[in-house]
């Protein structure tokens, strides 16, 4: 009687360990599902405001007998919603929009730019950071002389990659500016780390004028 009992409560303890997990394993897939969704819609409807943006100013307008130029104000460096720009590198297949700020919410939809470092067009040190198993993943097999492209509000601007290197994620000096206009790319590393990576990886690129 005793080993019908205990066989009958492993059976009920299995069956209930078993749904337990079902029901985990549909949760984590139902949120995998939604935050790809989610970033998927952030992107496309942020690259029709950055098309939008960049076409709503008109740069001249006819008269009969002239034609006039208009001096439209200067778009903002960060445009409505933090929206900077998107960032493509082509050979590697890359390209995502750029917000400002390297919240949960902003690197899990977009590359985040890391506030206090430089804006494109100015001079300085541009830092963009991304997570390595979405955005920034094609990373891994970036070369020296690839080139970047930053498209924002303001104009487009091109970049040549000159290095990478894994560093700490306490080394914040290679955000540091040097006189020039710089651009560089944060990402976590390995590039196939389970949890939290140890190190970062960093790729320095220059403006191509």
């Amino acid at each position: 009687m005793k080993v019908l009992v205990r066989k009958r409560s492993l059976r009920l303890a299995l069956k209930w360990t078993q749904r337990v997990l079902f029901i985990g394993a549909a949760l984590t897939l139902g949120y995998c599902a939604f935050v790809l969704g989610d970033a998927w819609m952030f992107q496309h409807r942020a690259a029709q405001n950055l098309e939008s943006f960049r076409t709503a100013s008109p740069t001249s307008t006819a008269s009969p007998s002239v034609l006039v130029k208009v001096s439209a104000p200067l778009p903002p460096a960060i445009g409505p919603n933090g929206l900077i720009g998107r960032i493509e590198i082509q050979r590697l297949g890359v390209s995502v929009l750029v917000v400002e700020g390297t919240g949960v919410s902003a690197l899990r939809r977009a590359a985040g730019h890391i506030a206090g470092t430089g804006l494109p067009g100015q001079t300085g040190n541009i830092g963009i950071a991304a997570h390595r198993d979405t955005f920034f993943r094609p990373l891994r097999n970036v070369q020296r002389d690839d080139i970047i492209t930053l498209t924002t509000l303001r104009g487009e601007y091109r970049y040549r990659v000159v290095s990478t290197k894994v560093v700490d994620p306490h080394d914040v000096a290679v955000l540091n500016p040097d006189g020039t206009e710089v651009l560089t790319l944060v990402t976590c590393y390995p590039f196939y780390f389970i949890g939290s990576a140890p190190n970062r990886f960093i790729v320095r690129a220059e403006r191509m004028l």
